[in-house]
């Protein structure tokens, strides 16, 4: 609580040092967040994936996440800096796209469940 105090002092002092005084005095208030943490980020990946398992799940294909998929993509949608903005990205990037490719290359069986695992620091699709 002292640092998000600090800090938003330490914006205040910014804004007032690089930003006209007719726009700071439209500004009401700062609300300062704090950072997420990986637990919050794997809870928000969690959501997301339920997402991508259901609109899969509509093709007729099932997927199931190993525990080192979910830590491997946790700790690549993990940026302090952003928050959970890099999640959806790396779900698109790193899942969805590689499992469309997987698909039209026919090196899975899209009528047995589709294990998404972490190999080599790669998601793999196997089943």
């Amino acid at each position: 609580e002292e640092t998000l105090e600090k800090t938003k002092g330490e914006v205040l002092e910014v804004l007032k040092a690089s930003v006209r005084p007719e726009f700071l005095n439209r500004i009401d208030e700062i609300i300062m967040f704090h950072p997420l943490t990986t637990d919050n980020i794997r809870d928000i990946l969690k959501m997301q994936m339920e997402g991508v398992k259901e609109k899969v799940a509509d093709m007729g294909i099932e997927l199931q996440f190993t525990e080192y998929a979910i830590k491997y993509l946790t700790q690549k949608g993990y940026d302090p800096a952003y928050g959970a903005r890099p999640v959806k990205r790396i779900l698109q990037r790193e899942l969805v796209n590689e499992l469309a490719k997987a698909l039209l290359k026919g090196s899975i069986n899209k009528a047995k469940p589709v294990i998404v695992d972490n190999f080599e620091d790669n998601l793999v699709f196997r089943n």
